[in-house]
Order: structure tokens, then sequence, then C-alpha cells
């Protein structure tokens, strides 16, 4: 058992147990898809729940947590005095310069990038055909004078993190885990996924469990310092999590809206986190001791992520008392049932084994289509079902169940997920697959039957790959 964090039931550290169910059951009435969530106060473990299928053993992707990583690891290179953040980030990469370089990229410090100032009025290699990331940083055609406005730029990112394994002569965990990682017991198959030229992907690519992100953020919340070990710099720490540059034009919500550190956004109430979309949260509130860790996938929530901000805020933050509640056993055991059924929801719809009939079994062939859908078959037995289709990646099948999730690999990529399925009218059939590996996301398919016909609707919020699952394709009985 990790023994960072002490147990401690949440009156003990006055926060009310009542308290935390109504946070729990406000982020299900807003229907948020929830993976995990951590609470600690005064060093306390009160709340550690997980979301079935997700377990405490769970790695989870990220996404711009890692940004904070980074930022970490350009404290610690500036620390041993390798660099400083005046450094213009040009001169570390004379090899990735084209031949006449941008000004406005000349003049871009390692400070600029931290707080998202770069030159760049967005990320350089999205969407590019180029494989090496962080030469687009240097080479793309910049928009404006660099430490002057905030735009998020995940390439700055990026490129910080290249810096970091340039100088420190390995991979960018593998640094941090040198220097105070392996010392808390962070994950040992925690990981950050490389981009095509083998960096890791500083922006975007940290896999690890929400544990890990707790005992990190708690020890940047300590500025730092953890059982009188001065792991991060200070001084360093307090700028990163300091507002350092406005946010206010280009937030998308009120939380986004109270400015940005090195790679740390700012909250209200005197926070500061370190945030990855869809709803990857390490929330820190110095005033209050206390720190919120979520894992999610609200990606198809385009409220999702101030949802969870503002149940915290409205059921947890504003009511926390400075002294021990008394204890409230009741309660305690309500939510110990709570923790102990968090779950990721199956798909809901209509119970009637009948409707299967009809279309259960029947082929479908598909003219060509953007889908490139060849033929697809629902078989549905009671509690369970296959989807069985062909497309341009070959022939496949898609087990789900139906009223509950069926965990296994999605079909080609052998991503981890958890699939259900059901009836949302007499005709139409939808199957839902959360993908929780490497990539997290969602795969929606609608089959809608109209007499000797299936047309089917494909959607995919997730980053990248599963093209072949976002669109409209038409199929009849062969």
């Amino acid at each position: 058992m990790d023994q960072f964090f002490a147990a401690a039931e949440p009156e003990a550290v006055g926060i009310s147990s009542r308290d935390v169910l109504g946070f729990m059951r406000a982020l299900e009435e807003h229907e948020l898809c929830m993976h995990s969530i951590i609470i600690v106060r005064a060093g306390k473990m009160v709340v550690e729940s997980y979301y079935a299928p997700y377990q405490r053993e769970t790695l989870h992707r990220m996404f711009s947590i890692t940004k904070s990583f980074t930022s970490l690891a350009v404290g610690l290179l500036a620390d041993e005095g390798r660099i400083s953040l005046d450094d213009p980030i040009a001169a570390h990469f004379p090899e990735k310069l084209p031949e006449k370089v941008h000004p406005y990229i000349a003049q871009t410090r390692i400070q600029d990038m931290l707080m998202m100032a770069s030159a760049h009025r967005r990320t350089t290699f999205s969407g590019s055909p180029e494989r090496d990331w962080v030469r687009t940083f240097f080479t793309v055609e910049p928009s404006h004078l660099p430490g002057t406005v905030f735009s998020y730029d995940t390439s700055s990112s990026h490129t910080l993190a290249a810096l970091v394994e340039k100088l420190a002569g390995m991979p960018l965990l593998d640094y941090l885990r040198v220097k105070f990682l392996d010392d808390i017991g962070f994950s040992e198959d925690a990981h950050i996924i490389p981009d095509p030229m083998g960096i890791s992907m500083g922006g975007s690519g940290l896999v690890a469990r929400p544990l890990d992100l707790a005992k990190v953020a708690w020890i940047v919340l300590r500025k730092g310092e953890h059982q009188g070990r001065q792991y991060l710099p200070r001084e360093y720490i307090e700028a990163a999590s300091s507002k350092q540059i406005d946010t206010w034009m280009r937030g998308a919500n009120i939380e986004e809206r109270q400015g940005y550190g090195y790679q740390f956004w700012r909250t209200r109430h005197n926070g500061f986190a370190m945030y990855g979309m869809g709803g990857q949260i390490a929330a820190c509130y110095p005033d209050y001791d206390l720190l919120l860790v979520t894992t999610a996938d609200t990606q198809e929530h385009p409220y999702g992520v101030p949802l969870i901000y503002e149940a915290f805020y409205n059921h947890i933050l504003k009511r926390v008392s400075d002294r021990p509640l008394p204890p409230d056993p009741k309660a305690y055991a309500e939510l110990e049932s709570q923790i102990d059924a968090n779950a990721v929801k199956p798909l809901s719809g209509i119970d009637d084994p009948g409707l299967a009939a009809a279309v259960n079994h029947k082929q479908y062939v598909f003219p060509e289509n953007a889908l490139g859908l060849k033929r697809l078959r629902l078989d549905l037995a009671g509690s369970e079902g296959i989807l069985c289709y062909e497309n341009g990646t070959g022939s496949h099948k898609l087990p789900f169940g139906v009223g509950r999730l069926v965990e296994g690999r999605f079909p080609h990529y052998r991503y981890r997920c958890g699939t259900s399925g059901a009836w949302l009218n007499e005709s139409t059939f939808v199957i839902k697959s959360h993908i929780i590996d490497d990539e997290l996301g969602m795969i929606t398919i609608q089959l809608a039957f109209l007499d000797d016909a299936v047309t089917v609707v494909m959607k995919k919020v997730i980053g990248s790959g599963f093209q072949e699952f976002n669109g409209f394709a038409s199929g009849f009985l062969s």
C-alpha cells in the first residue's frame, strides 16, 4: 500500500462526507464521464475514488498536464545553472534553424514559451506532415512578437521537452525520476508517448496514474518540499504557479481567464492547476491546504471541465472548515458505498428483447462510402452483443454489453476499451466504446434500421486516428 498520504475521514480535516457526496452526485447529474476523484487536505487522503473499469492501478492519458511536468524539468535545469529563462530558444537548437531565421523566432526566450507567449498563434506541428515537430517551431512563419500576449501553443511545450532531453541526455520523465519522481513512488510503468522523431511529447503525452498526479501536485503545492527535502526549486515553483500573463482574451471559460504561470493555469479562489483536455485536473488551493485531482473524459461535453470546478467549489471548497468536524458515521458509510458503486455508465435505452428479432444476425452490404464500410451485422444475445463489420482495415468484431460495459480491445487499434449498446427507440440501436488506453476518447456508432436498410452514423471524439469512424453510410440487406 502506498504511504505517501495518510488516510483520514473527511470530517477529520474539516470536510463533510455529505458535501463530498453532493459533489459526486452533481457530477453524475451533469452526466459527466468521470474516471477518478482524489481529494487531499493537510496531507491527508480523504477521498480516493475510481470509476470502474478504471482502478487505482489503471494508467491514464493526462494530455496537457504533461506541460506542467515539462515546466518542472525546465525549472530544475535552470536551478542547476544549465540554462537561463532569458536564453533565446534558437541558441539551443542551431541544427533546427532555417537558413534565414525570422526575427520573432530569434527573439523568443525560454520564459516566453513557458508562459505561452511564443510568437506563434497556434501549435506549429498540428496538421503538418512534417515528422520533426521541434523543427516546425523554428520554421513555421510566426504571427506576432513573442512575450506580448497569451496564445496556447503546444509546440512551445514540446520544444521545451526536447531542450530538456538534449541537455539532460535522457528522456524527460527519466530526468524527473532521477530528480524526485522515484523518491516519491511515482509509477514505474508511467511513460510519455514519443513524437515521430522519438522526442517525448512534452505537451500532451504523459500516461500515468491519478495518484502519481496527486503526489507531484502536492509537492508543488508545498513549494517543492516534501518531508523536509526540497525536491523542486522553491523560487521557480512560486513563479511557475503565479500569474505571469493574462489569459482573459483567449480563455475558453471563466476558469481559464484567471491567468497563466509557467505551464500552470491559475484558477479562481487563488488556486493553480495542472490541466489536461477532457477533465484531467490537479488543482491546488494554498489558502485551503487542499488538492483536487480528477481524471475524466468530458470531450463530448462542451462545459464539462467548468462543471467539475463549479461542483467542487459549491459543494466542497466553499464549505471547508478550518477545524475538524464532528464524526458522521452514517454519512461516511454512504460515501463509502458511493465510492464502491462509482462506475462509467453504460448506455441506457428501451428494455425490449423483442426489438432484436427484425435485425439480428442480418448482414447489410454498403455501396462505396466515405467510411469505407463494406459489410455490417448486429448479433444480439440478451445482455451481450457483437458488432461485426468490414471496412478498409479488414473484418472486425466489437463485443459490447447491453445495460453494462464489456471490456476488451478495440478492433484494429488494439486499445483497451469498455463498450455498451442500447436501443434508443424501436428502430435505432447505439453502441458507445470508451477508449481507455494511451489514447483516450469515445467512438459512438448509431444504427438506424428502416425496412431492408440501415443507416450508420459514426462519431469519434478522440485525439488521433479512428478517421473511419466519422461520418454517414447506408447499407442494404444482402
